[in-house]
């Protein structure tokens, strides 16, 4: 475990499992926590597979600017921007940009930006009874942490703003039927299923993930010619890996390939 003060961390063979640690807060985000989430997933090792998730009841219940004495921050006008830009909105960004796939767990609500931090991860995986909920309408504000970004490219632009404009809680298996997740699964199993999905995915083709997720983005933000080059000059890089010639001999062989993210 981890000497970290909001987060705990463990390594699990190639698995680096992170959870949030505030459980008397719904592991609400204070600017604590999401530093020191950006200082273990900074420290990767030799970790090839990220998992995400909070202790006791939530997910995360979003960004908590009044943890440590910093509740003028909330009431300043430039308080939550400044959060933003040096914490929240940095923090999803290297979730998305990991060379690592990542799995979020969601056990409880994920509100607001702990809405963000789940939804960038690459597989989102909630127990039954969690939610997904973005709810600054009902304050007078506007979704943050990449939200608006991550929502209207997961479900469409008519349930984004249903989620925005409304400020309603999207229940996991509605997060599911909308293909806003990847699977909601009983709340005991959980953890179960995202350790096994884990385990596989620290046993794949590191490389080729971190390729695959490089070229999803630029398949969202660009056009086709993009994607062609993308793909081009990513199969080009894989297929130089030990990985890609492990794959090549183990399918001559009949066998399954022993990857080792190199």
């Amino acid at each position: 475990m981890s000497d970290y003060e909001t987060i705990l961390t463990e390594r699990q063979g190639g698995v680096l499992q992170i959870m949030l640690n505030r459980p008397e807060r719904l592991n609400a985000a204070s600017l604590e926590m999401a530093d020191e989430l950006r200082a273990a997933l900074y420290d990767l090792g030799d970790a090839r597979c990220v998992l995400i998730t909070g202790a006791g009841k939530g997910f995360c219940s979003g960004a908590d600017l009044a943890a440590r004495g910093e509740a003028n921050a909330i009431a300043s006008r430039g308080g939550s921007h400044q959060a933003l830009q040096n914490h929240y909105n940095p923090l999803v960004s290297q979730i998305l940009r990991l060379p690592v796939p990542v799995i979020t767990a969601v056990n409880g609500p994920a509100a607001g930006v702990g809405c963000s931090i789940a939804l960038a991860g690459d597989f989102v995986l909630a127990g039954i009874s969690a939610y997904f909920l973005q709810a600054f309408v009902n304050i007078g504000l506007v979704p943050d942490g990449g939200s608006t970004w991550l929502l209207a490219r997961a479900i469409g632009r008519a349930r984004a703003t249903r989620m925005m404009m409304l400020g309603e809680k999207i229940s996991a298996g509605q997060a599911d039927e909308w293909g806003l997740i990847y699977k909601a699964v009983e709340d005991a199993a959980l953890m179960e299923e995202a350790k096994a999905l884990a385990q596989r995915l620290a046993e794949g083709p590191t490389l080729a993930f971190a390729t695959m997720k490089r070229n999803i983005s630029t398949a969202l933000d660009g056009t086709i010619n993009d994607v062609f080059l993308a793909e081009a000059e990513g199969q080009r890089a894989a297929g130089a890996s030990a990985d890609a010639m492990e794959g090549g001999m183990a399918f001559l062989a009949k066998r399954r390939p022993a990857f080792t993210g190199k």
